[in-house]
């Protein structure tokens, strides 16, 4: 009894989402890309206060750096230090 509880409230929730997948996906998307801007904008040349703290984040970071910039609308790296492309 307590299974079927479960999935019709996991059906009722999937059902719920549906219509909102993309909106959600969108707004994912539009976090990562600020958070990124955040991480990479001393690079960039805009003062970031932060900084010091972010720098521990580049190794896992750097793996979506190219897709950010591309979406950014910037063909090529613009930080000397990584190549991407």
């Amino acid at each position: 009894m307590l299974d079927k509880v479960k999935q019709l409230i996991a059906f009722y929730e999937e059902v719920l989402s549906m219509p909102h997948r993309q909106e959600i996906a969108r707004e994912l998307r539009n976090e990562d890309d600020l958070f990124l801007l955040l991480l990479y904008s001393e690079m960039i040349g805009i003062p970031n206060p932060v900084y010091y703290y972010t720098l521990e984040l580049y190794p896992y970071m750097i793996e979506k750096f190219h897709d950010w910039h591309l979406r950014m609308g910037m063909e090529k790296s613009p930080m000397t230090g990584i190549r991407c492309c």
